[in-house]
């Protein structure tokens, strides 16, 4: 079983800065993309950003220029910085990837269970 585990999610005013972190356990051979996603009450999951393993990165244009993902394949962690946050950017944020167990294995993927961020005007 592969386990990804959100952290940093919080309370901050709008135009402040926050960053989150998730890290995947369990039994990986390799992690391939792996991405941040959001969701509010009534809408659906939207993409934020997703970075592959060699580093190539994908954002929402909505996020463009505010928000950065990285990662640390060492420790099989990607990270969210966002800055200059907006009210519009309050959501539950959920972090994926798409691992392989061993060698030879399909890829599987994975859901974090979310961390709340909420931005106030």
């Amino acid at each position: 079983q592969v386990r990804l585990v959100e952290s940093g999610g919080g309370l901050v005013q709008a135009g402040g800065s926050l960053r989150l972190s998730c890290a995947a356990s369990g039994t990986i051979f390799s992690i391939g993309r792996m991405g941040w996603y959001r969701q509010t009450p009534g809408k659906q999951r939207e993409l934020v950003a997703t970075i592959t393993a060699p580093g190539t990165t994908n954002y929402a244009e909505s996020v463009k220029g505010r928000f950065t993902i990285s990662r640390d394949n060492a420790k099989n962690t990607v990270y969210l910085q966002m800055n200059s946050l907006k009210p519009l950017d309050t959501a539950d944020y959920y972090c994926n990837a798409w691992f392989r167990e061993s060698v030879g294995s399909s890829e599987s993927n994975v859901w974090g269970q979310g961390t709340q961020v909420t931005v106030s005007s």
